[in-house]
């Protein structure tokens, strides 16, 4: 009885000795791609937010950290910047919104140096399908709504939903998840126009993932 127990623990040891090995080999073996899918998904997002055309530098490889309760958490956060001929033309900021209906949202942020925005989109989110989820891109193009838009101050009136007599649209029977990205927006871009040289011209020293 006792042989045959030991027998059976011996056996059981190998076998998640055996599994163990395969998650160490697979992780090893897959760990190159993945990071390879990381870098080429931070790429197609950061170059949605900040088109091409307004850079010739590579965007993760021009990073920097900062850390500010307007980013909608207390982490350092992630700031890219694009230059042209060597000239500061914008940057793009990941933050959260925190009000969402769900929970907070993730998301990033692109302007110009004239503290233009150029683009916004929701990188992670758990909002209701079918009434919040319109932040989302592939949803509707209801974040495109941000894209030429400025601000002229932290509580410029015009940067809230209609129902709260501002520009941008809401959702029918879903004003949380929009009001949360607005006001997200809204801060980061007051952010972003009152540290700006600070920001541009801090190392770089954060690495290349969302």
């Amino acid at each position: 009885m006792i042989r045959a127990m030991k027998n059976n623990g011996a056996i059981l040891a190998l076998a998640a000795l055996f599994s163990t090995g395969i998650v160490a080999i697979t992780d090893a073996l897959t760990k190159d791609t993945i990071a390879e899918q990381e870098l080429q998904q931070l790429l197609q997002v950061l170059n949605q937010v900040l088109p091409a055309t307004m850079h010739d530098n590579i965007l993760s490889q021009n990073c920097t950290l900062v850390s500010s309760p307007e980013l909608g958490t207390d982490d350092k956060m992630p700031v890219y910047i694009a230059t042209k001929n060597g000239k500061p033309t914008g940057m793009v900021v990941k933050a959260f919104a925190q009000n969402g209906y769900n929970g907070a949202i993730k998301v990033l942020v692109g302007v110009d140096t004239n503290n233009t925005v150029v683009g916004v989109r929701v990188l992670q989110h758990n909002e209701t399908v079918g009434l919040g989820d319109r932040i989302d891109l592939n949803i509707s193009n209801w974040i495109l709504s941000f894209s030429g838009k400025s601000i002229n101050s932290a509580d410029d009136k015009r940067w809230a939903v209609h129902k709260d007599g501002g520009q941008f649209n809401q959702f029918t029977g879903a004003t949380i998840t929009p009001r949360a990205i607005v006001n997200a927006v809204r801060k980061v871009s007051t952010f972003l126009f009152h540290h700006k040289n600070q920001i541009l011209y801090q190392p770089s020293d954060c690495s290349d993932e969302l």
